[in-house]
């Protein structure tokens, strides 16, 4: 039976890792086992993929490269929690996060795209954006936030607006999260019966659900649209969070050729049944 010595004599040394994994196998239903095995390699993938993250941040520095990665998604699609991942054991000095409010009266009298490249990386510079400009593309006219004017201006523009970028040397890569419709309800009963995630639910939360098939019909638009050569969207599945967190950190590892890729002892390959490309769906 596992008791609190059992934990406190793994901490203290005195008994090693192996040894515990086979005291839980011995107390444990075959489901809460596998349960637990399956958090403890999740866990240990994430390190090692965070220790290959680190080393990609170390040659985007040294190499003064600019990388913006975005995340876009449906509410509740996973976007916050992994940015946190991938950002927690980064130098924050050369690593950015990005969440813009909702814009002020003067930006809205200016280029749309003006609040967003003032938020570029800088040489050497990582910056994730939780979502980006692309709010116009979905939310806004699904809320009707645009007009119609605004929106087909903003489809117009976009691909050109990437084109510059691209051209001037920033890589963008474009992660869209995608979950379906009853997980993200689950996921919003999950935050209202929490005092500590209670602050995350919005009325706009609550108009996802309301408007899916609205937000379905954009989201199409957007990628039709918006998917280029230079500026491909990668759709990631998130009905599983914790395997949409590793998958994402996959891909973006394996987009780049930097000093000791590898090194950290896990697979770089993307899971095929998790991430695609637009294109490919």
């Amino acid at each position: 039976m596992l008791t609190l010595d059992s934990f406190k004599s793994l901490e203290n040394g005195e008994i090693n890792k192996k040894e515990f994994l086979k005291l839980i196998k011995s107390n444990s239903s075959p489901a809460k086992l596998e349960e637990v095995l399956y958090d403890l390699d999740y866990e240990q993938q994430l390190y090692k993929l965070q220790a290959e993250l680190v080393n990609l941040q170390k040659w985007i520095t040294k190499n003064k490269k600019r990388v913006c990665v975005i995340f876009e998604g449906r509410d509740a699609s996973g976007k916050g929690g992994s940015i946190r991942r991938m950002t927690e054991h980064l130098n924050p000095r050369a690593r950015r996060v990005v969440a813009l409010a909702k814009p002020t009266e003067v930006e809205q009298g200016q280029w749309y795209f003006r609040r967003y490249i003032k938020e570029m990386p800088n040489p050497g510079e990582l910056v994730f954006f939780d979502r980006s400009w692309y709010n116009r593309a979905v939310v806004e006219p699904v809320m009707e936030f645009c007009s119609k004017e605004q929106y087909n201006k903003f489809m117009i523009q976009v691909p050109k607006f990437e084109n510059m970028l691209y051209e001037d040397g920033v890589i963008l890569i474009k992660f869209w999260f995608s979950v379906t419709k009853e997980e993200q309800l689950k996921r919003f009963e999950s935050r209202l019966a929490s005092p500590l995630k209670r602050w995350k639910f919005s009325p706009v939360d609550q108009e996802g659900q309301n408007k899916w098939d609205a937000y379905t019909h954009y989201k199409d638009q957007m990628f039709a649209n918006t998917h280029t050569a230079f500026s491909p969207w990668i759709i990631i599945k998130t009905n599983n969070k914790k395997e949409a967190r590793l998958e994402s950190l996959r891909y973006l590892l394996s987009r780049f050729e930097y000093e000791g890729k590898g090194n950290a002892g896990t697979t770089l390959l993307t899971d095929p049944n998790i991430v695609q490309l637009y294109h490919e769906l």
